[in-house]
């Protein structure tokens, strides 16, 4: 759990208010509430959401105390925005995006989830989910796709 607050904690861009210890505690009580866990996989599935909530919402939070914040435009892909450092603004869209594409189709949000934010392979994924490692690698294919076109739309 320590790896994947590491890894959102320098995805989500800076500056950080959160340390990675902070951010696990925070996840932490997000998840305690919940008393039976199908697998690791499936908790470490979940810590990982809670994480990018608690981080978008901290994003969030510094957008709304800044004046005048600046517009950034967005033209990276998913798998690129992994490697770079976003800024708030591109935070709190990526959350945006999740959460309509959740609405679209919880499965395709969920294999983003897994995938980018868990850091699970498609094995790992297709456990979780229930379906072959095919299926995992389409709905992957088509959660970037369509995180990309609502990115940059907005």
């Amino acid at each position: 759990m320590r790896a994947i607050a590491r890894r959102e904690h320098y995805r989500a861009g800076s500056p950080q208010t959160l340390q990675t210890t902070a951010l696990i505690n925070e996840a932490y009580m997000k998840l305690r509430k919940r008393d039976a866990w199908e697998s690791q996989s499936h908790f470490l599935g979940c810590a990982a959401t809670a994480i990018r909530h608690i981080l978008i919402d901290a994003a969030r939070a510094r957008l709304a105390s800044k004046r005048d914040a600046p517009t950034y435009s967005y033209t990276q892909s998913l798998d690129s925005l992994a490697a770079a450092v976003p800024e708030d603004e591109q935070v709190v869209r990526l959350g945006d995006a999740l959460g309509n594409l959740s609405k679209l189709d919880p499965n395709l949000a969920k294999v983003v989830d897994c995938r980018f934010f868990a850091g699970m392979d498609e094995r790992e994924t297709a456990d979780i989910l229930g379906v072959t490692d095919r299926t995992v690698r389409r709905w992957w294919v088509q959660a970037r796709a369509w995180i990309h076109n609502e990115m940059e739309a907005a």
